[in-house]
Protein backbone atom coordinates (compact mmCIF):
# COMPACT_ATOMS: atom_id res chain seq x y z
CA UNK A 1 0.00 0.00 0.00
CA UNK A 2 2.82 2.42 0.85
CA UNK A 3 4.46 1.64 -2.50
CA UNK A 4 1.25 2.38 -4.38
CA UNK A 5 0.89 5.69 -2.52
CA UNK A 6 4.43 6.63 -3.57
CA UNK A 7 3.72 5.69 -7.18
CA UNK A 8 0.66 7.97 -7.31
CA UNK A 9 2.60 10.93 -5.86
CA UNK A 10 2.23 12.99 -9.11
CA UNK A 11 -1.55 12.70 -8.79
CA UNK A 12 -1.29 13.99 -5.22
CA UNK A 13 0.56 17.06 -6.51
CA UNK A 14 -2.16 17.59 -9.14
CA UNK A 15 -4.90 17.10 -6.54
CA UNK A 16 -3.20 19.63 -4.26
CA UNK A 17 -3.00 22.18 -7.07
CA UNK A 18 -6.69 21.76 -7.91
CA UNK A 19 -7.86 22.13 -4.29
CA UNK A 20 -5.50 25.08 -3.72
CA UNK A 21 -6.86 26.82 -6.84
CA UNK A 22 -10.42 26.23 -5.63
CA UNK A 23 -9.61 27.73 -2.22
CA UNK A 24 -7.90 30.70 -3.88
CA UNK A 25 -10.99 31.38 -6.00
CA UNK A 26 -13.19 31.35 -2.89
CA UNK A 27 -10.74 33.48 -0.89
CA UNK A 28 -10.57 36.02 -3.74
CA UNK A 29 -14.36 36.17 -4.05
CA UNK A 30 -14.35 34.83 -7.62
CA UNK A 31 -16.35 31.83 -6.44
CA UNK A 32 -19.15 33.05 -4.20
CA UNK A 33 -19.64 32.02 -0.56
CA UNK A 34 -22.96 32.63 1.15
CA UNK A 35 -23.33 33.87 4.73
CA UNK A 36 -26.38 33.60 6.95
CA UNK A 37 -27.82 35.90 9.56
CA UNK A 38 -27.41 33.45 12.44
CA UNK A 39 -24.49 31.64 14.12
CA UNK A 40 -23.13 28.84 11.91
CA UNK A 41 -20.40 26.60 13.34
CA UNK A 42 -18.45 24.17 11.17
CA UNK A 43 -16.79 21.07 12.62
CA UNK A 44 -14.45 19.33 10.21
CA UNK A 45 -10.95 18.20 9.37
CA UNK A 46 -8.34 18.27 6.66
CA UNK A 47 -7.94 14.50 6.57
CA UNK A 48 -10.23 11.64 5.59
CA UNK A 49 -12.26 10.37 8.55
CA UNK A 50 -11.52 9.24 12.07
CA UNK A 51 -10.76 12.50 13.89
CA UNK A 52 -13.77 12.47 16.22
CA UNK A 53 -16.24 14.83 14.53
CA UNK A 54 -19.32 13.06 15.90
CA UNK A 55 -18.43 13.39 19.62
CA UNK A 56 -17.34 17.00 18.98
CA UNK A 57 -20.72 17.84 17.44
CA UNK A 58 -22.41 16.18 20.41
CA UNK A 59 -20.28 18.27 22.78
CA UNK A 60 -21.54 21.44 21.07
CA UNK A 61 -25.13 20.21 21.20
CA UNK A 62 -24.85 19.67 24.97
CA UNK A 63 -23.20 23.06 25.38
CA UNK A 64 -25.75 25.08 23.39
CA UNK A 65 -29.09 23.30 23.20
CA UNK A 66 -30.36 24.26 26.66
CA UNK A 67 -30.25 27.94 25.70
CA UNK A 68 -30.69 27.98 21.93
CA UNK A 69 -32.72 26.24 19.25
CA UNK A 70 -29.98 24.13 17.67
CA UNK A 71 -29.99 22.39 14.30
CA UNK A 72 -27.35 19.88 13.18
CA UNK A 73 -26.92 19.67 9.41
CA UNK A 74 -24.93 16.86 7.77
CA UNK A 75 -24.66 15.54 4.25
CA UNK A 76 -25.89 12.13 5.45
CA UNK A 77 -22.97 10.07 4.19
CA UNK A 78 -24.00 6.72 2.63
CA UNK A 79 -27.72 7.33 3.08
CA UNK A 80 -30.01 5.86 0.43
CA UNK A 81 -31.80 9.14 -0.23
CA UNK A 82 -30.95 12.47 -1.84
CA UNK A 83 -31.76 16.12 -1.29
CA UNK A 84 -32.89 17.85 1.87
CA UNK A 85 -34.51 15.76 4.60
CA UNK A 86 -35.52 16.95 8.05
CA UNK A 87 -35.47 14.03 10.48
CA UNK A 88 -38.82 12.98 11.92
CA UNK A 89 -40.41 9.90 13.49
CA UNK A 90 -39.95 7.99 10.22
CA UNK A 91 -36.19 8.60 10.09
CA UNK A 92 -33.62 5.82 10.19
CA UNK A 93 -29.97 5.34 9.24
CA UNK A 94 -30.84 4.48 5.63
CA UNK A 95 -32.89 7.64 5.18
CA UNK A 96 -30.62 10.22 6.84
CA UNK A 97 -27.32 8.38 7.52
CA UNK A 98 -25.96 6.81 10.69
CA UNK A 99 -24.41 9.86 12.38
CA UNK A 100 -27.42 12.17 11.84
CA UNK A 101 -29.73 9.41 13.06
CA UNK A 102 -27.54 9.08 16.15
CA UNK A 103 -27.96 12.83 16.82
CA UNK A 104 -31.71 12.58 16.25
CA UNK A 105 -32.05 9.63 18.62
CA UNK A 106 -29.92 11.11 21.42
CA UNK A 107 -31.05 14.73 21.29
CA UNK A 108 -34.82 14.97 20.70
CA UNK A 109 -34.78 18.70 21.58
CA UNK A 110 -32.79 19.69 18.46
CA UNK A 111 -33.50 19.57 14.73
CA UNK A 112 -31.44 17.21 12.59
CA UNK A 113 -31.32 17.56 8.81
CA UNK A 114 -29.28 16.26 5.89
CA UNK A 115 -28.39 17.85 2.58
CA UNK A 116 -25.22 17.56 0.49
CA UNK A 117 -25.81 21.20 -0.49
CA UNK A 118 -25.28 22.93 2.87
CA UNK A 119 -26.49 26.29 1.54
CA UNK A 120 -29.80 24.79 0.50
CA UNK A 121 -29.95 22.84 3.76
CA UNK A 122 -29.67 26.00 5.87
CA UNK A 123 -32.21 27.81 3.68
CA UNK A 124 -34.65 24.94 4.14
CA UNK A 125 -34.16 24.96 7.91
CA UNK A 126 -34.79 28.70 8.03
CA UNK A 127 -37.94 28.39 5.92
CA UNK A 128 -39.78 26.09 8.31
CA UNK A 129 -41.87 27.21 11.27
CA UNK A 130 -39.31 26.06 13.85
CA UNK A 131 -36.39 28.24 12.78
CA UNK A 132 -33.07 27.32 14.43
CA UNK A 133 -31.02 29.92 16.28
CA UNK A 134 -27.71 28.06 15.79
CA UNK A 135 -26.68 25.70 12.97
CA UNK A 136 -23.92 23.11 13.44
CA UNK A 137 -22.42 21.94 10.14
CA UNK A 138 -21.01 18.43 10.47
CA UNK A 139 -18.00 17.60 8.28
CA UNK A 140 -18.25 20.78 6.19
CA UNK A 141 -14.74 22.25 6.44
CA UNK A 142 -14.24 21.92 2.66
CA UNK A 143 -17.77 23.12 1.85
CA UNK A 144 -16.76 26.63 0.84
CA UNK A 145 -20.12 27.53 -0.71
CA UNK A 146 -21.27 28.41 2.82
CA UNK A 147 -19.17 30.90 4.76
CA UNK A 148 -19.65 29.97 8.39
CA UNK A 149 -19.06 32.33 11.27
CA UNK A 150 -16.89 29.89 13.20
CA UNK A 151 -14.65 26.97 12.21
CA UNK A 152 -13.47 24.14 14.47
CA UNK A 153 -10.72 22.04 12.87
CA UNK A 154 -9.96 18.60 14.29
CA UNK A 155 -6.74 16.64 13.89
CA UNK A 156 -5.82 13.33 15.54
CA UNK A 157 -2.94 13.16 17.99
CA UNK A 158 -1.35 10.21 16.16
CA UNK A 159 -2.00 11.62 12.67
CA UNK A 160 -1.47 15.37 12.73
CA UNK A 161 -2.23 17.14 9.46
CA UNK A 162 1.25 18.69 9.66
CA UNK A 163 2.71 15.18 9.15
CA UNK A 164 0.40 14.26 6.29
CA UNK A 165 0.09 14.90 2.54
CA UNK A 166 -2.72 15.28 0.01
CA UNK A 167 -4.67 12.38 -1.41
CA UNK A 168 -3.93 9.86 -2.82
CA UNK A 169 -0.38 9.76 -1.42
CA UNK A 170 -1.57 10.91 1.99
CA UNK A 171 -4.96 11.38 3.62
CA UNK A 172 -5.48 15.14 3.31
CA UNK A 173 -8.51 16.46 1.44
CA UNK A 174 -6.73 19.75 0.83
CA UNK A 175 -3.37 21.41 1.42
CA UNK A 176 -2.26 21.87 5.04
CA UNK A 177 -2.55 25.64 4.50
CA UNK A 178 -6.31 25.17 4.72
CA UNK A 179 -5.88 25.10 8.49
CA UNK A 180 -5.62 28.92 8.44
CA UNK A 181 -9.43 29.12 8.07
CA UNK A 182 -9.92 27.63 11.54
CA UNK A 183 -10.80 29.73 14.59
CA UNK A 184 -10.13 26.82 16.94
CA UNK A 185 -7.97 23.73 16.37
CA UNK A 186 -8.55 20.66 18.53
CA UNK A 187 -6.02 17.84 18.71
CA UNK A 188 -8.23 14.83 19.40
CA UNK A 189 -7.63 11.35 20.83
CA UNK A 190 -4.74 12.53 23.00
CA UNK A 191 -3.38 10.48 25.91
CA UNK A 192 -4.92 11.74 29.14
CA UNK A 193 -1.45 12.45 30.60
CA UNK A 194 -0.28 14.70 27.73
CA UNK A 195 2.60 16.80 29.02
CA UNK A 196 3.07 20.56 28.67
CA UNK A 197 6.25 19.96 26.70
CA UNK A 198 4.44 17.79 24.18
CA UNK A 199 1.67 20.37 23.89
CA UNK A 200 4.27 22.98 22.92
CA UNK A 201 5.85 20.64 20.36
CA UNK A 202 2.47 20.03 18.73
CA UNK A 203 1.66 23.75 18.75
CA UNK A 204 4.88 24.45 16.84
CA UNK A 205 4.30 21.57 14.40
CA UNK A 206 0.80 22.82 13.59
CA UNK A 207 2.01 26.41 13.10
CA UNK A 208 -0.82 27.86 15.17
CA UNK A 209 -1.58 31.46 14.12
CA UNK A 210 -1.99 34.33 16.62
CA UNK A 211 -5.74 34.50 15.92
CA UNK A 212 -6.23 30.78 16.56
CA UNK A 213 -6.67 28.86 19.81
CA UNK A 214 -5.37 25.33 20.29
CA UNK A 215 -7.06 22.74 22.50
CA UNK A 216 -6.39 19.11 23.30
CA UNK A 217 -9.04 16.47 23.85
CA UNK A 218 -9.31 12.78 24.60
CA UNK A 219 -12.00 10.15 24.16
CA UNK A 220 -13.92 9.35 27.32
CA UNK A 221 -15.71 5.99 27.33
CA UNK A 222 -18.91 5.42 29.28
CA UNK A 223 -18.72 3.04 32.25
CA UNK A 224 -21.73 1.15 30.92
CA UNK A 225 -22.74 -0.54 27.67
CA UNK A 226 -26.40 -0.11 26.73
CA UNK A 227 -29.07 -2.09 24.94
CA UNK A 228 -32.59 -1.01 24.07
CA UNK A 229 -33.85 -2.32 27.39
CA UNK A 230 -30.95 -2.29 29.82
CA UNK A 231 -27.30 -1.67 30.59
CA UNK A 232 -24.25 -3.58 31.84
CA UNK A 233 -21.21 -2.22 33.65
CA UNK A 234 -18.06 -2.53 31.54
CA UNK A 235 -15.91 -3.49 34.57
CA UNK A 236 -18.13 -6.51 35.16
CA UNK A 237 -17.81 -7.94 31.64
CA UNK A 238 -14.29 -9.36 31.88
CA UNK A 239 -15.51 -12.95 32.12
CA UNK A 240 -18.49 -12.57 29.80
CA UNK A 241 -18.17 -13.93 26.25
CA UNK A 242 -18.23 -10.96 23.88
CA UNK A 243 -18.25 -10.22 20.18
CA UNK A 244 -16.89 -6.71 19.62
CA UNK A 245 -18.00 -5.17 16.36
CA UNK A 246 -17.01 -1.85 14.78
CA UNK A 247 -17.62 -0.20 11.41
CA UNK A 248 -15.73 3.03 12.10
CA UNK A 249 -12.59 4.56 10.61
CA UNK A 250 -10.17 3.74 13.43
CA UNK A 251 -11.60 1.18 15.87
CA UNK A 252 -8.40 0.33 17.76
CA UNK A 253 -9.20 2.37 20.87
CA UNK A 254 -12.73 0.94 21.00
CA UNK A 255 -11.41 -2.63 20.91
CA UNK A 256 -8.61 -1.85 23.37
CA UNK A 257 -10.97 -0.30 25.91
CA UNK A 258 -13.05 -3.48 26.07
CA UNK A 259 -10.09 -5.81 26.56
CA UNK A 260 -10.97 -9.17 28.04
CA UNK A 261 -10.02 -12.82 27.73
CA UNK A 262 -13.39 -13.69 26.24
CA UNK A 263 -13.69 -11.37 23.28
CA UNK A 264 -13.64 -11.73 19.52
CA UNK A 265 -13.35 -8.70 17.25
CA UNK A 266 -15.00 -7.97 13.90
CA UNK A 267 -13.91 -4.83 12.04
CA UNK A 268 -15.68 -3.36 9.01
CA UNK A 269 -15.07 -0.25 6.92
CA UNK A 270 -16.29 3.17 8.10
CA UNK A 271 -20.08 3.64 7.70
CA UNK A 272 -20.33 0.01 6.58
CA UNK A 273 -23.77 -1.02 5.32
CA UNK A 274 -24.39 -4.45 6.80
CA UNK A 275 -25.55 -6.99 4.22
CA UNK A 276 -27.48 -10.21 4.80
CA UNK A 277 -24.18 -12.06 4.48
CA UNK A 278 -22.59 -9.81 7.15
CA UNK A 279 -25.51 -10.32 9.51
CA UNK A 280 -25.32 -14.09 9.05
CA UNK A 281 -21.60 -14.00 9.89
CA UNK A 282 -22.28 -11.85 12.96
CA UNK A 283 -25.07 -14.14 14.18
CA UNK A 284 -22.90 -17.24 13.71
CA UNK A 285 -20.03 -15.71 15.66
CA UNK A 286 -22.33 -14.22 18.31
CA UNK A 287 -23.90 -17.44 19.50
CA UNK A 288 -23.99 -17.47 23.33
CA UNK A 289 -22.21 -14.08 23.38
CA UNK A 290 -23.20 -10.48 23.86
CA UNK A 291 -22.46 -8.18 20.94
CA UNK A 292 -20.92 -4.81 21.81
CA UNK A 293 -20.63 -2.20 19.10
CA UNK A 294 -20.25 1.56 18.65
CA UNK A 295 -23.18 3.97 18.79
CA UNK A 296 -22.84 4.64 15.08
CA UNK A 297 -23.04 0.93 14.26
CA UNK A 298 -25.82 0.33 16.76
CA UNK A 299 -28.25 2.58 14.86
CA UNK A 300 -27.65 0.45 11.74
CA UNK A 301 -27.76 -2.94 13.49
CA UNK A 302 -30.75 -2.22 15.72
CA UNK A 303 -33.56 -4.62 14.84
CA UNK A 304 -31.23 -7.11 13.14
CA UNK A 305 -30.07 -8.79 16.36
CA UNK A 306 -31.99 -9.68 19.54
CA UNK A 307 -32.34 -6.64 21.81
CA UNK A 308 -31.07 -8.62 24.81
CA UNK A 309 -27.87 -9.44 22.89
CA UNK A 310 -26.92 -6.15 21.17
CA UNK A 311 -25.21 -3.41 23.21
CA UNK A 312 -23.33 -0.21 22.39
CA UNK A 313 -20.58 1.72 24.17
CA UNK A 314 -21.12 5.52 24.19
CA UNK A 315 -18.16 7.89 23.99
CA UNK A 316 -17.70 11.59 24.64
CA UNK A 317 -15.01 14.07 23.80
CA UNK A 318 -13.29 15.47 26.90
CA UNK A 319 -11.13 18.57 26.74
CA UNK A 320 -7.95 17.99 28.70
CA UNK A 321 -7.19 21.59 29.57
CA UNK A 322 -9.05 24.90 29.63
CA UNK A 323 -12.47 23.43 28.86
CA UNK A 324 -14.06 26.54 30.39
CA UNK A 325 -12.15 28.70 27.92
CA UNK A 326 -13.32 26.54 25.00
CA UNK A 327 -16.94 26.83 26.16
CA UNK A 328 -16.55 30.57 26.60
CA UNK A 329 -15.14 31.06 23.09
CA UNK A 330 -18.06 29.16 21.56
CA UNK A 331 -20.79 30.80 23.64
CA UNK A 332 -19.31 34.28 23.12
CA UNK A 333 -19.38 33.72 19.35
CA UNK A 334 -22.99 32.51 19.46
CA UNK A 335 -24.15 35.32 21.74
CA UNK A 336 -22.45 38.06 19.75
CA UNK A 337 -23.67 36.66 16.42
CA UNK A 338 -27.21 36.34 17.78
CA UNK A 339 -27.18 39.99 18.88
CA UNK A 340 -25.91 41.10 15.49
CA UNK A 341 -28.53 38.94 13.76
Amino acid sequence: MNLIRKIVFPFAILYGLVTSLRNFLYDAGILKSFSFNLPVIVVGNLSVGGTGKTPQIEYLIRLLSDKYKVAALSRGYKRKTTGFILADANANAEIIGDEPFQYYTKFPNIQVAVDADRKNGIEQLLSNSRQPEVVLLDDAYQHRKVKAGFYILLTSYNELYSDDFQLPTGNLRENRSGAKRANVIVVTKCPSDLSEQEQEVIKIKLSILPNQTLFFSTIEFDEYVYSENGKLKVSELQNVDQLLLAGIAKPQSFFAHLQSNNKECLAYSDHHQFTKKDLLEIKNKAQNKIVITTEKDFVRLKGSLPIEQLFYLPIKTKLLFESDNFDKIITNYVESSTRIG
